[in-house]
């Protein structure tokens, strides 16, 4: 058992249609918030013994079409961080950072 533990709690409100009202989340050390509010989020979780990603992919109502353009962009950007620092391989994280670039042109998000 380790000598420290951190909390992460996902709560979703639903209308009367099961359709995704509000998303709101907690955790131990969510410095200055007791709770926080998305409109997004997308949680992918690596289950070793399948070899296979378990997903929860969910979006409010009021989530607009050009939020979820950006909200993607991001995630994208923020996965090819993620590559780069967990396989340490800059030519692989580089290409996936074009891709990115490209992504935000065709879903017309650049400035």
């Amino acid at each position: 058992m380790s000598d420290r533990t951190k909390k992460v709690n996902i709560e979703v409100e639903l209308d009367k249609q099961n359709v995704h009202r509000e998303i709101r989340w907690s955790a131990d050390d969510l410095q200055g918030y007791d709770e926080a509010a998305c409109r997004a989020m997308i949680l992918s979780m690596w289950d070793h013994n399948r070899k296979d990603t378990l997903r929860l992919d969910l979006w409010t109502k009021d989530m607009t079409v050009d939020e979820m353009k950006i909200f993607f962009h991001q995630t994208l950007v923020t996965m090819a961080d993620t590559l780069e620092k967990s396989i340490n391989d800059p030519r692989i994280s580089g290409d996936m950072r074009d891709f990115c670039d490209y992504f935000a042109e065709k879903m017309e998000i650049v400035d």
